[in-house]
């Protein structure tokens, strides 16, 4: 399965950020779904597009990504 994340390029995220998003969301994702491939970049608007996968999993996705971008407190440092 590929999984694709869009952020809307008009509000950067820091320094840093993208990448650190890149990797927990793939940590995430891999605990339920193995050999899944993230990518999270800019884009012209935010989106998430899941290929190879069902309904149910691009919902599941949806909740980890929602999960992980709420809690970034937890796992970005900005430094």
């Amino acid at each position: 399965m590929r999984v694709e994340i869009t952020l809307a390029k008009a509000t950067p995220l820091p320094a840093g950020a993208l990448e650190a998003l890149t990797r927990e969301l793939s940590s995430r994702i891999d605990k339920q779904f193995t050999d899944t491939h993230v990518q999270v970049r800019y884009a012209g608007s935010n989106g998430i597009t899941v290929m190879g996968g069902s309904k149910e999993d691009k919902a599941l996705i949806t909740d980890i990504l929602q999960e992980t971008w709420e809690s970034a407190d937890d796992w970005f440092d900005p430094q």
